[in-house]
């Protein structure tokens, strides 16, 4: 990577091949159709290779998306994207350590409860989800990122650009301009450093509070970064 002289500088990520492993969601698919309309090669995976590949052909037969198991498609990958549930999250990492060794892994997940009074941010004795990854995957680039992206956006047809800026946490920073530069990737949005990863805890929180906004104004309400 060349000699960075601005803070907004990014790497080219052209070439790069992206798994997202929990693929077959909302959010995982979402991702996977705006970064495969970038032209980026994208990997579904799943626990089923069948559904994964259901997953990818429905997002268009023109878009460079596969499907494979979340073991081969994390080994296919030079990025992996982590948008599984959390229930499985530390059990799906641990048993993926070795295809997941010396790649940059962007967590995703956000690890959440609901009750009669809403969502609300649940105690990770990591302190987050991007640092339980961190935990299991000692060998791997942990990042995290995309938690607030809408997946009714991401997946609509009638919408060209997403209106959105998103926060990617992380203590290497190649990784994490690797990050952001996926990010811009997709149009209307742009790929902000958040800070380490210690502090991606009330990032996954934050979380909560955008689905109490977006229910009670009926909206698909992101962020944005001002002054920078």
């Amino acid at each position: 990577m060349a000699d960075q002289t601005s803070p907004h500088d990014i790497p080219d990520v052209s070439g790069l091949v992206v798994a997202v492993l929990g693929g077959t969601g909302d959010q995982g698919r979402g991702l996977a159709r705006r970064f495969a309309l970038a032209g980026t090669e994208v990997v579904i995976g799943s626990r089923s290779a069948e559904r994964a590949q259901g997953a990818a052909d429905g997002l268009g037969a023109d878009l460079p998306v596969r499907g494979l198991d979340n073991a081969a498609a994390a080994a296919a990958a030079d990025l992996v994207i982590v948008a599984v549930p959390w229930e499985g999250h530390r059990e799906l990492l641990a048993s993926l350590e070795e295809e997941l060794a010396g790649k940059i892994v962007v967590d995703c997940v956000n690890p959440l409860g609901f009750d009669k009074k809403g969502p609300y941010a649940l105690p990770v004795p990591e302190g987050s989800a991007a640092q339980q990854a961190e935990a299991v995957l000692p060998r791997s680039r942990v990042a995290a990122a995309f938690h607030h992206v809408s997946a009714v956006l991401l997946l609509d047809p009638e919408v060209e650009e997403v209106d959105l800026d998103v926060l990617v946490l992380g203590d290497d920073r190649e990784a994490t301009d690797t990050v952001r530069a996926l990010a811009w990737l997709i149009p209307g949005v742009r790929g902000i450093y958040g800070g380490r990863l210690r502090n991606a805890h009330q990032v996954e929180a934050f979380t909560a509070n955008l689905i109490a906004v977006n229910r009670r104004y009926k909206a698909h309400a992101g962020l944005r970064i001002t002054d920078v």
